[in-house]
This record gives structure tokens, sequence and C-alpha cells, in this order.
């Protein structure tokens, strides 16, 4: 084995060496000029004295890849909502599948993240018809398929393999997605906004969350870049500044106003940015809000435009949740949309639009379907933005068809038509009534208050934690909501996020929770969560 070890060292050192000399003797950069003499060769002392180094490395069992060896970047990353307390829960599922009556429930109700369609909402039925055609476009030719499939899914399907190279939805496409379907997306922004879109602004990815971090690769070139970001805010948006090694510069809601944005706020974390050194690139912006579910109007939009046109600022608007507005005296209106109307071009303004199919009334998460609309780049910048697409290569085609459905759905008089409108207008309904049911069961509660959802798929409570509980929490070496969070899942299956891993006002605590478990199951949710809460008071009672 020692051998085996002996060689394996003297390979890879060997190697690194022949690395190291090509590297000496390459140019650093094309704008590097090229060195006038070939490096000079690798000496016997120096060969041995790299395999020594190697050899006790190995002798003494030290891992390749260790916390010490990772990038420190990684380690700096965060991301909540899928972290500490879901881990536990996952634990916990696994000792209920081993043991059924081990534990004071039955089973696991994950409120951490949205993620609909693992909660019981069911696939839209026109967009599954045209996807399962599309992926097994045999069906087409067969009689029996007009009695199992709409006539207009038929037809769609149709419509899309002839926009595929090849009708292979197992095909590489092109990097930036399949041009026809760039094309659909772009009529359906544009009749959602009334101002033209371009099919070449389209990049398709794999949910939202790829533009993101594309669009921050692009940004971030060091510490010294920040990004303007809400707080409480997407943890993505954290960790991936983080990846990247950029800065966030963080601007608070305020909760008080129903979790309102504030552009004097914004001004004032950007002076205070720029004051220490950091060159703020850019402002993201949450609408509908998560994890906060507000809306914002439309006058506050425009001051938000108003503002980055005068700083600077490319404005990333994360818009995925704008099918979901449960108040009637909210809608929804996209960033591009209120440019525009302000008169500002692409010469004016560089704006992203980011949308994903897991959200809205169509919750298809698993599928990765989304896509990110740039404008106001330049050529030159446009191009370095698809040359992070072509690293991926493409965005999966099922994702790409899907987005396309997604924004230009069945109209009035496809056979279609009154079946979708049923199933979206009753899914969207019931998200409301879930929404209102426990936005009321939270306030009833001593030691919460709980702001409005007026959209997007979460309510974000405060709590007004006693002192006594505050204390166990630091005694347990945690933060008091994690404290709380875990409680509750021990206590009642029941799985939400501490407001710590999205960013609060200091010394304020709170808690995201989806209102995504199936309507039927809420008043049981709300009754075994009152029952823990009233314990958890009484226990810490100052």
């Amino acid at each position: 084995m020692r051998r085996f070890a002996a060689d394996r060292a003297r390979r890879a050192v060997a190697a690194s060496l022949r690395g190291a000399a090509s590297s000496r003797s390459a140019a650093p950069s094309p704008l590097a000029p090229a060195p006038r003499y070939p490096a000079p060769p690798v000496g016997a002392a120096a060969m041995a004295a790299a395999l020594a180094r190697t050899m006790s490395t190995a002798a003494a069992g030290t891992p390749p890849v260790s916390m010490d060896t990772i990038n420190p970047k990684v380690l700096k990353c965060e991301y909540a909502v899928r972290g500490e307390i879901v881990t536990h829960a996952q634990n916990l599922q696994q000792e209920l599948q081993k043991n059924p009556d081990s534990l004071p429930f039955d089973e696991i109700l994950y409120c951490n993240i949205g993620n609909p369609q693992s909660l019981g909402q069911q696939p839209v039925t026109y967009f599954r018809e045209v996807l399962s055609l599309c992926d097994h476009p045999g069906l087409l030719d067969k009689s029996e398929t007009h009695a199992l499939y709409s006539s207009d899914a038929i037809e769609r399907a149709w419509q899309i393999l002839e926009k595929i190279a090849g009708r292979a939805t197992g095909a590489y496409s092109h990097s930036q997605g399949i041009k026809g379907l760039r094309d659909e997306i772009a009529a359906g922004i544009a009749a959602r906004d009334g101002f033209h879109a371009s099919g070449d602004n389209i990049f398709l990815t794999d949910g939202a969350s790829p533009a993101v971090h594309m669009m921050m690769q692009l940004l971030i070139g060091s510490e010294k870049d920040g990004i303007l970001c809400p707080i409480p805010q997407y943890p993505l948006y954290s960790a991936s500044i983080a990846l990247h090694g950029g800065s966030l510069v963080p601007y608070f809601l305020d909760e008080e106003t129903g979790w309102g944005l504030e552009v004097d706020e914004l001004k004032k974390q950007l002076e205070e940015a720029r004051s220490k050194g950091i060159t703020v690139r850019a402002l993201v912006v949450i609408n509908p809000g998560n994890p906060t579910g507000q809306v914002l109007a439309e006058e506050n939009q425009k001051k938000i435009v108003e503002f980055c046109k005068n700083e600077g600022l490319v404005l990333l608007a994360d818009e995925v949740y704008q099918e979901n507005i449960y108040v009637e005296d909210k809608q929804f209106h996209s960033f591009k949309k209120v440019a525009r109307s302000l008169g500002y071009t692409d010469d004016d303004l560089p704006l992203v639009s980011f949308h994903s199919v897991s959200k809205g009334y169509y919750g298809e998460c698993g599928k990765r379907g989304g896509y990110m609309e740039i404008t106001g780049f330049s050529p030159e910048v446009r191009e370095q933005i698809y040359k992070l697409a072509s690293v991926n290569l493409c965005s999966n085609v099922s994702g790409q068809i899907l987005a396309s459905l997604v924004m230009n759905p069945p109209k009035a008089g496809d056979e279609s038509f009154e079946s979708f409108m049923v199933e979206r207008d009753g899914i969207l309904s019931s998200l409301a009534r879930r929404a209102k049911a426990l936005e009321e069961a939270f306030n009833s509660l001593e030691g919460i208050t709980c702001n409005k959802a007026e959209g997007a798929m979460y309510l974000f409570p405060r709590l007004h934690l006693p002192q006594k509980a505050i204390g166990a929490a630091h005694a347990a070496g945690t933060a008091p909501d994690a404290y709380y969070a875990k409680r509750l899942l021990e206590a009642t299956g029941i799985v939400i996020v501490p407001g710590s891993g999205f960013g609060q006002v200091p010394g304020t605590w709170h808690f995201r929770c989806t209102i995504l478990p199936q309507e039927d199951k809420i008043p049981a949710i709300i009754s075994s969560f009152k029952e823990f809460h009233e314990k958890f008071m009484d226990e810490f009672r100052d």
C-alpha cells in the first residue's frame, strides 16, 4: 500500500511540476509580453523536496480536502431555507418511518420552502398535457390521443416541436434558449406590460436562481463591489453575493408600514457603503416580497426606478411571484413596464427581470424553468452574458417549454380555456384564504404580530419573546428565533425558517411560514401551532 501511495505521490508531484514549468513558460495574459527565454528545467533537488512534502502529508493522513482548505467563500455562504432546522426535520422524518409512534406527531409539515406540489398542489392540466406530448411526440400520431388530450394542447405541442431542432426535447438547445420559445415569452411580456419585448433579450434558465448567479458573476469583481439587497431578503441573494466574493449592502424594509421600501433608506445605505469604499453596482428588489409578502405600489416603483437611474445602478427585479396577488387594492406592475411608462428606454437604464415557473399558480418547482429579460446593456456586455450562459450549455428544454406556456396560457375560445381558468383561479383563491387564515391566527396569539400577506407564498410574523426564552436560546448557543423554530418542530412536526436566516432589524425576531399546506390541513396546523405557542409562552413567561 505504501509503494502504491508513493507511486501516486511521485506521479502527482511530477504532473504538478510539469504544470508549473509549463505555466512559467507561457505568457500570463494576452496583454503580457512573451518571455524571451524558456523556463529552466526543474532541478532534482526541487523534485525531491516536493516529493518529500507530498509523502509527509500522505503519511500523516491529512485529507486532500478539509474545512481548512476549501474555498472560504463557500464557508461564508448560507442558505437557511434548507438549513439546520430542515436537516433536523429530515432526521425526524426518518425516525417516524422507523418508529411511527416515537414522536408526538405523525407527519412532518414542510412550511419552510415555496414548493407547492410537495404539499399536495396538483399541476395545471393543460401545461402537463403539452409537456407530455412534446416529450413523447409519437403520441401525436395516434388516434387515441385525441380522446385523451384537448385539441388546443395537441395543436400547441405541434407548434412547439416545430420550433425545436429535430423535434427533440432531449437535445441541447441554443445556450440562450430555443429562439421560438424566447419569442413566445417576449410576446407574453409585451401583452402583460403593453410595451415591446424582444426574444433576443430573453435568457432561459433552470429556474430564476441560475440567472441570479449569472448576474452576480457579471457584476462582482471583488469585495469592493456591493449589491443593495432588502432586509429581510431571500437567502439566494446573500448566498450568491458571498460565493462571488462581493459585499451585501443591506437596506431595511419598514415592518411598521407593511414592509415598505423607502427610497430615503436606499439613499442612506448607498451613501454609507460608498463612504466605506464600496462601489455599489446594483439594487435588488423582490416584488411581491419574499419572505415578507408585500406588493409594491406603482408610485413607489417609479421612485425606485428614478433612484437607480440617478445613481447609475443596475435594477435587478425579482418578479417570480407576479401571479400571486391576494388583495383587491394591489396589482403587479413589472419594473420594465414602470420604466417604460416613465419614458426610459434601453439607453437609459440597465434592468434585469427574473421569472420562474416554480411559483405562481403553477408551482412547477421540479421542472426548473425560468428566464431573465435583460435590457439596457451594451452589445459587448450582452456577449459576456451569453458567454456565461454558454458555459452551462443550455437550460433544460422541458423547463423552457413550460416557461413559454406560463407566459402564453390558453386564451378565450380555446378548448382548454374554461377548465384552465377554473384550475388557476381555484389555486389562487385558495392561497388567498390560507394566507388570511394563518395571518389571523398568528395575530390572535400573545407575543406574535403579523403583517398582511398581499402576495407571494409566505407570512413573516414577528416574535415578541419573553426575556427568559431569549436567555434560554443564548444558553443553547443559538438565535432566539432558531430556538423557537426547533422547539416548534420537535413538538408539532411543523417546519418554519427562522427570521435570522433572512436578515432582520437587530434585536427583532421573526420566522417565515409558507401558506402552501393544503387548505383542509390549515385548521389542524393552526390548532397545533397555537397549542405549542401558548405552552412556550407559559414556560418562559417573565
